[in-house]
């Protein structure tokens, strides 16, 4: 990604679609990445729009971060991983019941744990998905210089357009 593009994408009072390669010809396999955010449901209302208006196929993925433990037998690790895993199927289930009462049923969730943007990349290679719908979470620009954000590394990286949701 060029300078320009990473401005806009930053700086960008609307949604920004980066495209990649060869020209979107629907309907395609919709990647939405969600992470309980309301711009990841804003994302995922857009997701739907506009796989409603396309017939896309719909697939929703949510990662769940574990911290670095150094003991992990000694910190009960295990119950700390079950709980992680138990909030992304819960997280996964709310997000797919209110598709489904826009009317747009979702193809497959994918809960996934680790780095954010690596598993949502692994899962886009994975289905083959032609688009990934993504929030962004606005973050200030020290901590964006810092930690650098989900979606810009997720539209550094992908192989596909990344369509970045903002606030409406």
């Amino acid at each position: 990604m060029g300078s320009v593009s990473e401005s806009v994408l930053h700086y960008a009072h609307c949604s920004v679609l980066v495209a990649r390669g060869t020209p979107l010809s629907f309907p395609v396999k919709i990647l939405i990445a969600v992470d309980g955010s309301q711009e990841a449901a804003r994302a995922a209302q857009t997701a739907a729009e506009l796989a409603e208006k396309t017939g896309s196929e719909l697939h929703v993925v949510h990662v769940g971060v574990l911290e670095p433990v150094y003991h992990p037998e000694r910190h009960g690790y295990p119950a700390y991983r079950e709980r992680i895993e138990e909030e992304v199927l819960r997280l996964l289930e709310e997000q797919v019941e209110r598709l489904k009462k826009t009317g747009k049923e979702v193809v497959r969730s994918h809960p996934r744990l680790g780095r954010a943007d690596e598993e949502i990349l692994a899962v886009a290679g994975e289905i083959g998905a032609e688009l990934i719908v993504t929030g962004n979470r606005g973050l200030s620009p020290l901590k964006r210089v810092l930690m650098g954000s989900v979606s810009d590394s997720v539209v550094r990286h992908a192989r596909c357009p990344v369509l970045v949701v903002r606030g409406r």
